[in-house]
């Protein structure tokens, strides 16, 4: 049975052909960068890793590998009108530290990405400005050793809270762009 194109490849394929690329990066800030980029008003290109880690020298990911499908996916997912927009991220069974210091690196990545697309000062909402704060924020935190119950509840409402304040960047700019273009 064929993946559907809006499904992201398991994080373990990506970590193994970002490091066949020799990228210095985890597959989370990779996607978060990835995801940063496209909210920017970036292209959809297939040498996307050059392009959202400012490296000409990164390999572009062969056609139908895990890279490639992460693009197709993410493209895809971040412009669902149904929002099944999905960050990549370790599942449940990793631990709280695993958990959390990846998604401060995808916060990481989102933010490189968005500002090498969107540049220094994108027209935002008040809320998509404070949301990008807030990112900066969690990208400068530094992951959780342990928790409780409390804290694995504390976050998943980070993880909702991220996937949707990159929802709204990317309407705020790439949407927004593409709006402006159509009317004119």
């Amino acid at each position: 049975m064929p993946v559907p194109a809006n499904s992201l490849p398991l994080l373990s394929e990506v970590e193994a052909e970002s490091l066949a690329l020799t990228l210095s990066t985890s597959a989370a800030e990779l996607h978060g960068a990835l995801c940063g980029w496209l909210a920017g008003g970036g292209a959809d290109v297939r040498e996307w890793p050059a392009r959202v880690l400012a490296d000409p020298s990164a390999a572009t990911p062969a056609a139908g590998g895990a890279l490639d499908r992460l693009r197709v996916a993410t493209v895809a997912q971040i412009g669902d009108a149904e929002f099944g927009f999905e960050l990549l991220l370790p599942d449940a069974q990793a631990s709280l530290s695993e958990r959390s210091g990846a998604l401060f690196d995808w916060c990481r990545g989102f933010l490189g990405g968005f500002g090498l697309a969107a540049g220094a000062a994108p027209n935002l909402s008040e809320e998509s400005r404070e949301a990008l704060g807030d990112l900066a924020k969690f990208a400068a935190t530094a992951p959780q050793e342990e928790g409780d119950e409390e804290d694995e509840e504390a976050l998943a409402e980070l993880e909702e809270f991220v996937r949707v304040a990159a929802l709204g960047l990317h309407g705020d700019v790439a949407l927004a762009a593409r709006h402006r273009q159509r009317l004119n």
